[in-house]
């Protein structure tokens, strides 16, 4: 169903829609999250990638027009472009451990050293949290900062919209 609906984006030219099956990936990409027990990174999927971002990009399609404009050519070297990152991202997870490979590096050096040293290394209790707040912190703090920044450009958007619209001008 992910790969129809990327299909499917790909396709239109009604950003409404692309809006709307963007916002349906996210929701099935939250349902795989959960159904790989990364529960956490699914309830951030789902609010932020299903829930945020589709309301702040409808706010900035209601500032546009609701069809994408055509181009004046084909555009075959973006095409170019992403079939050749594609590749490269596919050649780089062949040298991937299997999925699930209990003795991948994962599960013999990082998740070991989590468990049993994050409550003393953080002094965090919940091993999760001890995670994302201090040893991804930064990383945390940039991905707030993205969605935060995301929210005010549209307020900004909208506001100068009303000025327009309501002023006369």
């Amino acid at each position: 169903m992910m790969a129809v609906l990327v299909v499917a984006v790909a396709v239109q030219r009604n950003l409404f829609s692309v809006v709307v099956l963007t916002g349906i990936y996210s929701f099935l990409m939250a349902s795989v999250l959960v159904a790989l027990d990364a529960v956490d990174v699914a309830m951030t999927e789902a609010s932020v990638g299903a829930g945020i971002s589709t309301v702040l990009l409808l706010g900035a399609l209601y500032l546009v027009r609701a069809d994408e404009a055509k181009p004046m050519h084909r555009p075959l070297l973006p095409l170019l472009v992403s079939v050749g990152v594609g590749a490269a991202l596919v050649y780089g997870t062949l040298g991937l451990p299997a999925f699930s490979d209990p003795s991948a590096p994962i599960h013999t050096h990082v998740a070991p050293r989590y468990l049993n040293d994050a409550l003393r290394e953080t002094g965090v209790p919940n091993v999760v949290t001890a995670v994302l707040a201090s040893y991804r912190g930064y990383d945390t703090l940039g991905e707030t900062t993205v969605v935060f920044t995301a929210g005010v450009g549209v307020v900004a958007l909208l506001r100068r919209r009303r000025r327009r619209g309501g002023g006369g001008e």
